[in-house]
């Protein structure tokens, strides 16, 4: 089983930056990209880590999901009040700019957003108290099973 952590993360290749998560603030990837992927289909990821937004769009992406990919909590704002509509945002807490904590606030203030599903992805020891705090989806402690990552977005993916 693959472990998905930032240790593994920066491995990713260059080509990779290219085509994927390094470029994503605002483009989709992946089948998204090219059209293919349905409405609502896209994972959203907000990391403002380079490294783990390029290996967590790989593995989706080479697992057949679209990714889109914001640096921090305001692009993730951004693109969802620009009419964009995830299956499952996977989001990290700690990021400058605007944190997932405050990202999940305003998301559940916005009643359009507020039942988009969030999985809080952390290396945080207290995650689960931290999570239900957040009233999120789940949540996946770093580092995380390949496997794992890929069982909480079927949940959510149509």
């Amino acid at each position: 089983m693959t472990q998905m952590g930032a240790a593994q993360m920066g491995a990713a290749p260059t080509g990779a930056a290219q085509t994927g998560a390094a470029q994503m603030g605002a483009a989709p990837t992946g089948a998204a990209q090219t059209g293919a992927a349905p409405t609502g289909a896209a994972v959203l990821l907000v990391d403002d880590d380079v490294d783990i937004l390029e290996a967590l769009a790989m593995a989706l992406e080479a697992a057949g999901y679209a990714t889109l990919a914001a640096h921090n909590g305001m692009e993730a704002l951004a693109l969802l009040r620009s009419g964009v509509r995830p299956c499952v945002i996977l989001l990290d807490l700690m990021m400058p700019i605007m944190s997932g904590w405050a990202f999940r606030e305003e998301q559940l203030r916005d009643p359009e957003l507020a039942s988009l599903p969030v999985v809080v992805l952390t290396g945080d020891g207290k995650v689960a108290q931290k999570a239900a705090s957040l009233e999120v989806a789940t949540y996946l402690k770093k580092p995380f099973e390949l496997d794992a990552l890929l069982a909480v977005v079927r949940r959510h993916h149509p």
